[in-house]
């Protein structure tokens, strides 16, 4: 069975997920968008958190939709603003998941996350949600997720 992680990871703790997640047998593929976000972390918070906060999709720069190959996909996701990224309300919308085994990893700074789990829970019955608290900074949080 083959797996796949496509995530999105602006200050590496979707990193240290996918780094995790290929010594345990999945491919990886890292979503870079079109424009960088700010290097000032309040004006991140500020673009990112307003373009969450409204369910708003970024473009993305080479990205490959093509999931032939993969029968499981786990797609990771920042929490921003309670929500998560514009990068990755790009991927849901492109993917055509159907007959894939789905599941999320959300990474968030408060380690809670019930608008973007219920969020995806509404838009994935069924589909597993792990929520992540700063994986980066906390790597024992790895340790959650069920391979």
């Amino acid at each position: 069975m083959k797996k796949l992680f496509v995530y999105y990871s602006l200050n590496g703790s979707g990193d240290a997920v996918a780094e995790y997640l290929s010594q345990n047998g999945y491919d990886t593929r890292k979503v870079i968008t079109e424009k960088p976000m700010p290097k000032s972390f309040f004006l991140q918070i500020m673009k990112g958190g307003f373009a969450a906060g409204i369910g708003k999709k970024e473009k993305l720069s080479g990205f490959d939709p093509d999931l032939s190959g993969y029968d499981e996909v786990v797609i990771g996701s920042p929490v921003w603003n309670g929500r998560i990224s514009p990068p990755v309300n790009t991927v849901i919308s492109s993917l055509d998941l159907t007959g894939k085994d789905v599941s999320f990893i959300l990474y968030a700074g408060g380690g809670e996350a019930p608008k973007a789990v219920e969020k995806l829970s509404a838009l994935f019955p069924g589909a597993p949600v792990t929520v992540l608290k700063e994986p980066k900074k906390y790597p024992e949080e790895l340790e959650k997720l069920k391979l």
